[in-house]
């Protein structure tokens, strides 16, 4: 089946570009991550749209990663069958179906050798409030392009290599540029998470941090408050994805310019300004969502209040709370040494599971590189001895057995937590 789709005529050599009447741009695409992906599974499921005589081609974000030379993670499908039409044809080829939730809106998930491929209608959107859409099937691929956001996720790409691209998304990748489809704000008014899509777009496509067309921020700033309406935890999902990405400490700043921040949790009086000092800081190091956002935070309140908007996972928002908390109070010692052992002893003092990793991202924060390899290499040892060890020394009283266990303990850590379960019980047949 590979070998007869990518057999079709080339246009010429690898590469062609043409336009058709209807400013279509098109082009073909023989690379060898687009090849990678006929799996049996694709093949199959490509046989069976051939058959029935649908349309089968690879939509947004894949087209994207494929067009920059890069391998699609997931691969989305649109098609002119219609739901009922993609269930019947299954059916028939004896091809098993799974999750039917977005049946609705237009998508058929089924199994092939496998694998899964999520295959969608063409659609165009006849109502839309700013969060939902209700949907009305269609056979034009433009139509569907349409209400597409961005301009680089309205591509599609055909089986046999062919581009399909109605808005310049091409030109747009390579120029690296992120533009709306159409009117900026008309696509932000049929959802206003995409503001923050724009800013996530942003940071993965763009090379420099002020490439922003005038037009597109005036329609973010104008339509600010309908991320009021927009749940936290779609709001948390974007805004991680920015805050991981390119520009990050640029986009952050321009969500307080652009009067955001207000509507999706962030403190109105958030200290930009160290945000920026913690961004160049880190950047090298890959710090979590949170570390970058603590900076703009004054108090632990206001990590509360975020958790409220945005629904944090418990991690997350504990790693807020002790960033905030110990940000300045946990600082590296007089030398290497003296840093290592003030931190070592904060982890295991905390007995907690998690606080070697919320000191690695304190560190990040702090831009301490060298403490930071030095506490990537460290292990956390155990204590070796146990309430059990001393019963068995004939130690009943639980009262008792706390108060030798922390003495212990205190003689282990005095050791730089080196001396072994038998040194720590000798000592107590000295004392």
């Amino acid at each position: 089946m590979l070998a007869r789709i990518l057999q079709r005529p080339v246009l010429i050599r690898q590469i062609l570009l043409t336009w058709s009447h209807r400013s279509l741009f098109t082009m073909q695409l023989k690379t060898k991550e687009f090849k990678s992906l006929f799996t049996d599974g694709l093949v199959g499921l490509a046989e069976i749209f051939e058959k029935n005589q649908f349309e089968l081609r690879i939509a947004g974000g894949a087209v994207r990663d494929l067009l920059s030379g890069k391998q699609p993670e997931d691969v989305d499908f649109a098609t002119t069958a219609t739901p009922e039409e993609m269930k019947n044809m299954f059916q028939a080829a004896g091809v098993r179906m799974i999750n039917n939730k977005g049946e609705k809106h237009g998508t058929i998930t089924t199994r092939l050798h496998n694998e899964n491929f999520e295959v969608t209608t063409l659609r165009v959107d006849v109502q839309t409030d700013g969060r939902h859409a209700e949907v009305e099937f269609t056979t034009d691929w433009q139509k569907d392009a349409e209400r597409r956001d961005l301009t680089i996720n309205s591509m599609f790409l055909g089986l046999d290599g062919t581009l399909y691209d109605y808005f310049q998304g091409y030109e747009d990748l390579k120029s690296r540029k992120v533009r709306f489809v159409g009117s900026a704000s008309l696509r932000i008014q049929e959802d206003f998470l995409r503001i923050l899509r724009y800013f996530r777009f942003y940071g993965r496509v763009s090379t420099e941090p002020e490439q922003h067309e005038p037009e597109t921020l005036d329609a973010i700033r104008e339509n600010a408050k309908g991320l009021a309406g927009i749940s936290g935890e779609r709001i948390w999902v974007e805004l991680k994805k920015m805050l991981v990405g390119n520009h990050a400490g640029h986009l952050l700043e321009l969500i307080y310019e652009l009067g955001l921040a207000q509507y999706i949790g962030l403190p109105a009086e958030g200290n930009v300004g160290e945000m920026k000092q913690i961004c160049q800081r880190a950047q090298d190091s890959s710090p979590k969502p949170m570390t970058i956002l603590a900076a703009l935070f004054r108090s632990q309140d206001e990590v509360e209040r975020l958790d409220l908007r945005l629904k944090l996972s418990r991690e997350e928002k504990n790693l807020g709370l002790f960033l905030v908390k110990y940000r300045r109070d946990l600082v590296k010692g007089r030398d290497e040494h003296d840093s290592i052992k003030l931190y070592t002893d904060f982890i295991i003092d905390s007995r907690e599971p998690d606080t070697q990793s919320k000191i690695l991202e304190l560190l990040k924060y702090q831009g301490e590189k060298e403490l930071l390899d030095e506490l990537r290499k460290w292990s956390i040892p155990r204590f070796p001895v146990s309430g059990h060890d001393l019963r068995k020394l004939g130690v009943t009283s639980g009262k008792e057995i706390g108060t030798i266990l922390q003495e212990l303990r205190d003689i282990w850590k005095k050791s730089r937590y080196q001396m072994s379960k038998e040194e720590l019980l000798a000592t107590l047949s000295r004392s």
